[in-house]
């Protein structure tokens, strides 16, 4: 399993890469299809336990309010928002209307669907469209990735006491520790190399990125927890099984989620 785990993370990794360097419309592109790929897991999901949101809506929805995101920033949320809202409705009270007793609920659904993974998940364009934008994102997300390493290999080999035995049996406190101590450090000395690297001055300093590992590993458990809890309420062990020994895309950015928005805030309102 874990070498598995390894081949596809090996496979993957120089994808993403290239696309974080190339920014513009080939990463926009890249995160529209992760995301509508987590948005029709999160379909799947609330499926499997007799919910019926819509996919469409969640799937095109998502989609909508990340290329929003990607061609004006924030100046369109108003209207998709609106759009995906009303839609929404319209959608439900049909189905209702057709005898589904629990369109209610399945509308409340499709509106966590869409905005959850496609609101959130843009995140990561507005991240690279920050000034140092390819900087900032390799400084984010190889933190949360280093945070959700540590935190698995160490509670794994040292976790005695759970830290939520109910959503997630396997991850413990010391995990979850590893996971802050291993962001925090990693953040600095990524926050360290890449300004070696980039030979012009940054934006942020090791002290800097030292506070979003700390914040980065403090908080996007609770992203994991999150989906743990859609998935113990579903009854699946995973979003899918596209990913081999990883599960589905859902499961694999089911923290990044997090991480964007706020390694987003944390920049623009602490940092620059």
């Amino acid at each position: 399993m874990l070498s598995t785990r390894l081949l596809v993370a090996v496979v993957l990794l120089p994808v993403g890469l290239a696309a974080i360097y190339a920014g513009g419309w080939v990463f926009a592109a890249v995160i529209v299809l992760i995301l509508a790929l987590a948005a029709w897991e999160y379909v799947h999901l609330f499926r499997a336990c007799g919910m019926q949101p819509a996919g469409t809506l969640v799937i095109g929805g998502a989609i909508l309010i990340t290329l929003g995101r990607a061609v004006n920033r924030f100046e369109s949320a108003g209207w998709i928002i609106s759009l995906v809202i009303m839609a929404s409705m319209a959608y439900h009270l049909l189905a209702y209307e057709r005898g589904r007793d629990l369109a209610a609920t399945d509308f409340s659904i499709t509106l966590s669907g869409a905005f959850y993974t496609g609101w959130l998940g843009a995140y990561l364009i507005s991240l690279r469209q920050l000034p140092d934008g390819f900087w900032w994102i390799m400084l984010v997300l190889p933190t949360v990735w280093l945070a959700d390493s540590a935190a698995y290999f160490i509670g794994r080999s040292f976790g005695r006491h759970r830290l939520s035995p109910r959503l997630s049996p396997k991850k413990t406190w010391e995990g979850y520790l590893a996971g802050v101590a291993f962001g925090t450090l990693g953040g600095a000395l990524l926050a360290a190399l890449w300004s070696r690297m980039a030979g012009t001055p940054l934006a942020f300093t090791p002290l800097e990125g030292a506070f979003l590992g700390l914040v980065i590993g403090g908080l996007t458990t609770l992203g994991d927890l999150g989906e743990s809890m859609i998935k113990r309420q579903c009854g699946a062990k995973d979003s899918s099984n596209l990913l081999p020994g990883h599960g589905g895309v859902f499961d694999r950015i089911d923290s990044w989620l997090w991480t964007a928005a706020i390694g987003y805030y944390a920049i623009v309102w602490l940092l620059i």
